[in-house]
C-alpha cells in the first residue's frame, strides 16, 4: 500500500523512535528468527496483529521471509480503467481522467517498459522456499490486456465493490482469471474509496480466492481527486499529466509488493511493512525538467518520478535501480 503523502510526514517523528529501538537483520540464513511482535501486512501500508501469525523462517536485509509464495515467471498486468477515461463530461471528471492518461501508463507498464527495468529488478532480490529449493522472482512483468468499466458499482467503492470489479472482469471473460497476474482497478477522479483513499492511503493490494484461483488485485485512484495527500508534485509534472504521474508511483509500489508478498504471508519486517513500504515517498536524488518538476527514473523514453523500492541485499536499503547505492536505509 502507499500510504498517504500527509499521514506519512505526520508519522516521521514516531517512525524515527520505532526505528531506533529496532534490530535490523543482515544476510540470509537459515535459522529462525523469533518476531516478538508478530506484526503482518495488511496491504495498506501498516501491519496488524494476527493471532497465529507465521514466525519469521530466514533472515533477510531489515525484511524478512515468512514462508509464503512470491510471484515467479513473468507475471501478467492486467488493468482496469473504472469510471470516466477519456470523454470528460462526468460532473466532478478532471483534465487527466484522459486517453493521455491511459496511454502513458500504458506505456509504462507495456512493451520496453518498467519491465525488466534496472529498477524493476530489484524485487529480483526476493525469492520463496518450496521443498528447501529457492525460486527468486525475475523482476519482469508485462501489460496483457486492458479493459473499461463505466462505473458497474457506483462511483463510492467499497473494498468489497473493488473486489467485486475484478471478479466481475474475470466472470464475464472480459479478463482472463490468471493466478499469476496482477490486477488494477484504476479509477477516475470523480471515484473515492470509502475505507480511505485520500485520508489514509493513495492505494492498496490484497489477494481473494475469485473463481477457484488465488487472484491478486490492487486499488489505485487518481490522485488528483487529492493532489496534497497522494501527488509530490501537484502543479508540474515530469509528463505534464500530474495525475498520470502520481499514479505511476502509487502503481510501482503496489506491483512491487503483489509480485514479492502476493498473498501478504512472505515478505515482511517486524512493523508488517512490505519493500516498497520502507521506501514509501522516498525517491533519492532527482533531475529537474524544463518545466521545474523533477524525475528519478526514465522508462519507456520518458521521464518519471517513482519511489525507491527496498532491496533484499547488502544489508538492505532504498534505492533507485538494482545494485545501485543504497540512498536511506
Amino acid at each position: 500500500m502507499f500510504q498517504n503523502r500527509r499521514i506519512t510526514k505526520n508519522l516521521t517523528n514516531t517512525i524515527a523512535i520505532l526505528l531506533a529501538g529496532a534490530f535490523w537483520i543482515a544476510n540470509a540464513g537459515a535459522e529462525t528468527v523469533r518476531d516478538a511482535s508478530h506484526l503482518v501486512p495488511t496491504g495498506k501500508g501498516w501491519g496488524q496483529q494476527r493471532a497465529n501469525a507465521p514466525k519469521t523462517t530466514l533472515k533477510g536485509n531489515g525484511i524478512n521471509y515468512h514462508g509464503g509464495p512470491v510471484m515467479v515467471g513473468t507475471p501478467k498486468v492486467y488493468f482496469i480503467w473504472y469510471g470516466n477515461w477519456g470523454t470528460n463530461t462526468t460532473i466532478g471528471a478532471l483534465p487527466s481522467d484522459s486517453q493521455t492518461t491511459v496511454a502513458l501508463l500504458e506505456t509504462l507498464f507495456g512493451n520496453n517498459g518498467i519491465g525488466g527495468s534496472g529498477y524493476e529488478l530489484i524485487d529480483s532480490t526476493y525469492y520463496e522456499v518450496v521443498s528447501g529449493a529457492k525460486t527468486s522472482v525475475s523482476g519482469d512483468l508485462a501489460l496483457a490486456s486492458s479493459i473499461t468499466d463505466s462505473y458497474s458499482q457506483g462511483k463510492r467503492l467499497s473494498d468489497s465493490q473493488v473486489q467485486a470489479v475484478v471478479a466481475t472482469a474475470l466472470k464475464n471473460g472480459a479478463l482472463p482469471s490468471d493466478p499469476n497476474g496482477i490486477y488494477f482497478v484504476l479509477t477516475s477522479s470523480d471515484v473515492t474509496e470509502t475505507s480511505g483513499f485520500c485520508t489514509q492511503y493513495c492505494g492498496w493490494h490484497t489477494r481473494a480466492n475469485i473463481g477457484g484461483n488465488d487472484i491478486k488485485y490492487s486499488f489505485v485512484g487518481n490522485p488528483d481527486r487529492c493532489p496534497s495527500a497522494c501527488e509530490w508534485q501537484t502543479s508540474a509534472s515530469p509528463n505534464n499529466d500530474t495525475g498520470a504521474d502520481g499514479m505511476a508511483s502509487v502503481m510501482a509500489h503496489e506491483s512491487e509488493e503483489m509480485i514479492s508478498d502476493p498473498d501478504l504471508n512472505a515478505w515482511y519486517d517486524t512493523r508488517g511493512y512490505e519493500n516498497a513500504d520502507k521506501c514509501a515517498w522516498k525517491f533519492g536524488p532527482t533531475t529537474t525538467e524544463s518545466n521545474g518538476s523533477v524525475y528519478n527514473q526514465t522508462i519507456a523514453g520518458l521521464h518519471w518520478l517513482i519511489q525507491m523500492n527496498w532491496e533484499n541485499a547488502g544489508g538492505g536499503g532504498c534505492e533507485q535501480l538494482l545494485g545501485g547505492p543504497f540512498y536511506t536505509r
